[in-house]
């Protein structure tokens, strides 16, 4: 299977991700930024915060918005599945952060627009942390395999102290 993973410019992931992952982020002895999945009662609270600010969009089952690759008539695309049915694996755990703390938009394109809202003032970073375990705690083995893989191959934004 040939998977596609999109790269963002890397001047704007490496300003997100310096904003995103200040002092007292969890990370690994690498340095790097990691959303786990181990933690019954982190993913009972993500569970909690997905259904109350997730769900409504992406869809109680993680199975995003009905027709959600089909552009809405503002130009936009609908909210994608957070099951193995959509891309959101497809990305490093720091790229999932990010764009869950700052939104997709500093991410993206430039001309790209979104509905995805930004939930650094909403959630706190272990929150955000809670909900991505929560997703991440639903896929199937082969997929959290492949997104793992990812996270392996996948270098921390550079220049970035994650201390």
């Amino acid at each position: 299977m040939t998977r596609r993973i999109t790269r963002w410019p890397t001047a704007a992931a490496a300003i997100l991700a310096v904003a995103a992952c200040g002092a007292g982020q969890p990370a690994d002895r690498a340095g790097e930024l990691r959303i786990e999945t181990g933690d019954a009662q982190q993913l009972r609270l993500g569970e909690q915060l997905y259904a109350l600010h997730c769900a409504s969009c992406h869809g109680a089952q993680l199975e995003g918005a009905p027709d959600w690759r089909r552009r809405l008539p503002s130009g936009r695309l609908p909210a994608p599945p957070h099951d193995a049915s959509g891309h959101t694996w497809h990305h490093p755990d720091w790229e999932l952060f990010a764009m869950t703390k700052h939104g997709v938009t500093p991410l993206a394109p430039p001309d790209y627009e979104t509905d995805m809202p930004a939930f650094g003032d909403i959630l706190s970073d272990a929150e955000i942390l809670a909900v991505l375990g929560y997703i991440k705690a639903q896929w199937p083995d082969e997929i959290a395999a492949i997104q793992e893989d990812i996270n392996q191959r996948a270098p921390p934004p550079p220049d970035i102290s994650w201390r």
